[in-house]
């Protein structure tokens, strides 16, 4: 008899663990999205990001990161600006998602998307829904955010191609410094 090595102890444990029926635990989800209560049947574990593109066939937000670091996923839970990338199903039962393709229809949000386009902010689109959703969010509050406060609280949307020059003059248009 040979000793068995760790890599063939791995292999034994695959191969059981595959020959065992699993129960799969499925969750029945509830949520309002984008207004309108949905349900649908997922993995408790099913990220939010995979729930909108695969289950709703809403792909505004975007897989950048998928770590929660890029922003391209950004939407809003219960008004609040979350990654979709980071949030499962069971945290997200009957709570309030609104996407991008809410927001780009919401008059609130024109003064964001105009400034991005009038600044040159938005270059190959792919950052620009994750920053419509956090800029957007940022406009709403009262007080307003100053400019650098904005800057600062926009750090966790990344743009890949550069497009930072835009984005900060949208920034300067939307959240001009307060006067003392």
């Amino acid at each position: 008899m040979t000793p068995l090595t760790p890599q063939a102890s791995i292999s034994t444990e695959i191969a059981d663990s595959a020959s065992m029926p699993r129960e799969h635990s499925m969750l029945e989800l509830k949520l309002e999205l984008n207004g309108q209560w949905v349900s649908t049947s997922c993995s408790p574990d099913t990220r939010l990001l995979t729930l909108l593109r695969e289950h709703w066939l809403l792909t505004g937000a975007k897989p950048g990161c998928e770590v929660g670091r890029c922003g391209a996923c950004m939407v809003w839970l219960n008004g609040e600006p979350v990654n979709a990338c980071l949030l499962m199903a069971y945290q997200i039962q009957g709570q309030a998602v609104r996407t991008i393709e809410s927001l780009a229809q919401d008059s609130a949000t024109q003064p964001v998307r105009d400034a991005l386009a009038r600044c040159g902010g938005v270059q190959c689109g792919y950052c620009t829904a994750g920053m419509v959703m956090s800029m957007s969010w940022l406009h709403q509050q009262q007080p307003p955010p100053t400019t650098a406060e904005a800057e600062a609280l926009l750090c966790g949307n990344l743009c890949r191609c550069t497009g930072y020059g835009g984005i900060r003059r949208a920034v300067r248009e939307l959240f001009p410094a307060h006067e003392p």
